[in-house]
């Protein structure tokens, strides 16, 4: 190779950074060799890897937004051979960051952290929790190798694979007039106020349902917090339609609700591990979705 691992991680560190005095801080070296560095790389790559703007730092240029998920990803598989991951052992070591669909982190993560961690020692995840739009961003742009969320509306560029299904339901207050039914109907509920859980997909989701039917819901209240949607109906100020369904009926402040299915042909949503097209999986992140299969 006519470049090095060593300027492969001052180019990411350069990009992560926006700076190169920063950049040269966190990495411990002086910002000569820093930019020596990066200069040396342009010239052995043949590409302009940065603008650089007087006192206003660096931008990639697009041929370094394209090179950037490369470089991360070799330095990634690097890291791995050097903790030891690559021994006859078989072992998996090393830290797997992890992005999760904020209203199922609580559900499943937990649990996935902690058991991977007791079956594998020497590894360690880091969790980040977000919508969808900041879980996709976060995969492109490589701050998270993996993620456990819906597939509703990912694109193309992210590969995605099936873990489970879960279907829609209504969430009622517990002394609610249909509590009592074995299902309820859209048609039952688009004259009552509807508490929305106000985070994408989820803000166009649940009205697309009622669409399906020819109505129209009649949005009330709406929050970006699933807990506070849930708190929200347990005080009657109206219904929710949701798909992460909690293991308790009790809400943060102690009131009460009630999960109804939902009459009629409701499509389930599928929940699954989400990473980069064309990413070659480490050993670790293969270890990881081997424990997501099995545990969910």
């Amino acid at each position: 190779m006519r470049f090095t691992l060593r300027q492969l991680g001052y180019f990411v560190a350069v990009a992560e950074a926006n700076t190169l005095a920063q950049a040269a801080a966190q990495l411990n070296v002086s910002q000569p060799s820093v930019s020596v560095a990066i200069s040396n790389l342009e010239i052995e790559l043949g590409v302009q890897l940065f603008v650089r703007h007087h006192a206003r730092g660096v931008s990639l240029t697009p041929s370094g937004k394209r090179l950037l998920p490369e470089a991360q990803s070799l330095l990634r598989h690097a890291d791995e051979f050097q903790t030891g991951v690559m021994e006859v052992s078989g072992g998996v070591s090393g830290n797997l960051t992890v992005g999760c669909f904020v209203t199922i982190a609580a559900m499943y993560m937990p649990k996935l952290i902690t058991g991977f961690t007791r079956q594998h020692p020497g590894t360690s995840i880091s969790l980040t929790e977000g919508n969808l739009d900041e879980i996709t961003k976060g995969l492109q742009s490589s701050v998270f190798e993996l993620a456990l969320a819906y597939d509703l509306g990912l694109p193309a560029s992210i590969h995605f694979e099936l873990l489970s299904h879960a279907t829609p339901y209504a969430l009622l207050p517990r002394r609610h007039k249909l509590a009592r039914q074995a299902e309820v109907s859209l048609s039952d509920l688009c004259n009552e106020p509807l508490i929305l859980l106000d985070i994408p997909p989820s803000r166009n989701y649940f009205p697309a349902l009622f669409s399906t039917e020819n109505l129209s819901p009649k949005i009330g209240l709406s929050s970006p917090s699933f807990e506070v949607v849930r708190g929200m109906v347990g005080q009657g100020a109206g219904y929710s339609l949701l798909v992460t369904k909690p293991q308790s009926d009790c809400t943060y402040d102690g009131s009460k609700v009630i999960s109804k299915p939902i009459a009629g042909d409701i499509q389930s949503t599928n929940i699954g591990l989400a990473w980069q097209q064309g990413l070659r999986p480490t050993r670790l992140m293969s270890a990881f979705v081997d424990y997501c299969r099995e545990t969910i």
